[in-house]
């Protein structure tokens, strides 16, 4: 019996108990509501959603080419019509794809305070309220999609067509949920470790399975790739990934999984001098990068901060600031570091960010991680801040240099330009961004591929070519030939907008409650219907 079937009697078992009362009650009705309700709570949600995500990652280990992907989306209309694409191209499945809630847009579109830069200014609470604004529009296009299955259900019975309702009934039955994984940005965690665990609280209530938290200073955190970046101490970032545990557990949420992301490749800066209980622990390593000098006592200044390394005095390089400043070339020493130390600590996956998207310098430090935790799995950001063009054209040409081919059509820092677009380089480089993912999940250990702020870019495009002709000599024809037009060549649900805010599901509940009483939105009259 499917779910469905069982609502409908349970149902109708409530309504012969409730006797006359309840007699302009159908349990089908009623069962219908349910199924396109099927999540009551984001807790359902973050539960459910884990479980996935644990399921895909023995996936992962089990082969390489099941490594799962994400569009960052910074409002639950486009967290929607993502996950509505994605059933409509692939067969009607959302297999190992996911949405990614990116703190920089949080902070750049989602702040009262207006647009901000990524160093979270921006209020704590915007950022799950994104998590359940996604969830809220996900839920919406089960409802909107179970919603047409029930009335073309109703259409084959009214037509006596059984075989095309047992079809119908099929899909119904087993209908595939646009609610799928997000991998949240709970940026430096937002203050203290009690702080950090009161925001995972709520965005695990509102729905996240999944915390991403980077080891910079709360207070002085930055966009990992932008310079001034400062880094914590181990023994201060893992109090706050065992903060996610415990909101994680608290919650039920046994399967809750912790992104840990480190800083380190690029931040040159520490806040603090790490605790050293003995020679060797945590604290002495992550200070062995510190850009030190050997002094005698009688050379210390006036509120000199200096300490004792291997029976040595030393005096760290402290900038006016008042931060210490690593030594340079450290970077890949210090990510390997973190990522070992964050797996011991409780992290499930790690996330390095790079200053340019390069297959081999990732799979160096994940090579390194790999010898102490040979299951390590990667997060990577195939980030905007990149310019992939020009770097993997770059990379072509030191590519086509070592193997002794001649480059003398090709100047190298202006290989961004269209002059290139037709060439042999740039079709090779275009090969090596296409299959950047799989080489990356294959050679690195990848399990995640995501790019932060794509529809922040897609937005400001789409508005940039449709401003250009509506307001310039196509006027009328910019909007019609650059929008509607391909919208229902290509069937973009959205065409008929009325539809997609819910317009025939507020129709279903209105005969439901009145029967015949109806006044219904969708008639004859309706102008959507010119998209049929």
């Amino acid at each position: 019996m499917s779910t469905l079937q069982a609502d409908i009697q349970a149902v109708a078992a409530l309504k012969q108990e409730g006797g006359s009362s309840w007699d302009a009650i159908n349990p089908e009705s009623a069962a219908r509501m349910r199924a396109q309700n099927k999540f009551k709570t984001g807790l359902d949600i973050a539960k459910y959603t884990a479980d996935i995500m644990r399921a895909d990652m023995a996936a992962f280990d089990a082969d390489k080419t099941k490594y799962t992907q994400s569009l960052g989306c910074w409002h639950g209309f486009i967290g929607q019509q993502k996950m509505i694409s994605i059933k409509k191209h692939f067969n009607g499945q959302t297999d190992r794809r996911y949405l990614y809630l990116s703190g920089w847009m949080v902070a750049a579109l989602r702040s009262d305070f207006g647009p901000l830069p990524d160093q979270s200014m921006h209020e704590k609470t915007s950022v799950a309220d994104l998590v359940r604004e996604l969830y809220t529009f996900l839920r919406q296009a089960d409802a909107r999609e179970l919603g047409g299955l029930f009335r073309a259900l109703d259409d084959a019975r009214e037509a006596g067509n059984t075989a095309e309702e047992a079809k119908i009934q099929d899909q119904i039955d087993n209908h595939v949920t646009h609610v799928v994984p997000i991998v949240a940005d709970i940026d430096a965690g937002f203050g203290n470790a009690e702080a950090t665990y009161l925001m995972a609280k709520q965005m695990i209530e509102a729905g996240a399975c999944c915390l991403q938290i980077e080891n910079q200073v709360a207070d002085e955190k930055q966009c990992g790739h932008q310079d001034g970046k400062v880094t914590v101490p181990h023994a201060d970032f893992h109090t706050k990934l065992r903060a996610l545990r415990y909101a994680f557990l608290e919650l039920g949420v046994d399967n809750g999984v912790i992104v840990a992301r480190t800083d380190s490749e690029g931040a040159g800066l520490t806040k603090e001098i790490a605790v050293v209980k003995e020679s060797g622990d945590q604290g002495d390593v992550y200070n062995s990068f510190l850009d030190v000098e050997e002094i005698d006592v009688a050379d210390m200044a006036e509120g000199d901060v200096c300490f004792n390394r291997a029976g040595k005095l030393v005096r760290p390089k402290r900038l006016p600031s008042g931060l210490y400043q690593f030594r340079q070339g450290t970077g890949h020493e210090r990510c390997v570091f973190d990522c070992i130390e964050a797996i011991n600590a409780g992290a499930d996956l790690l996330w390095i960010e790079t200053a340019v998207p390069t297959v081999h310098e990732i799979k160096g430090m994940m090579d390194d991680v790999r010898k102490v935790h040979p299951d390590a799995k990667l997060v990577y950001n195939n980030s905007p801040s990149f310019n992939w063009t020009l770097n993997f054209r770059q990379q072509t040409f030191d590519a086509m240099v070592e193997a002794g081919e001649d480059v003398s059509a090709y100047d190298r820092p202006a290989l961004m330009s269209a002059d290139y677009d037709d060439t042999e380089l740039a079709a090779a480089a275009d090969v090596r961004i296409k299959t950047f993912q799989a080489d990356t999940a294959r050679e690195a250990n990848v399990f995640h591929h995501l790019i932060t702020l794509p529809t922040y870019h897609t937005a400001a495009l789409s508005t940039d070519n449709l401003a250009k002709e509506y307001f310039g000599e196509q006027g009328m024809l910019g909007y019609v030939a650059g929008v509607q037009r391909k919208e229902i060549r290509q069937g973009i649900a959205c065409v008929k907008h009325q539809n997609m805010s819910g317009s025939d599901m507020g129709d279903d509940h209105k005969e439901y409650y009145a029967g015949e009483l109806a006044l219904k939105a969708g008639g004859a009259n309706n102008t959507s219907n010119q998209f049929n």
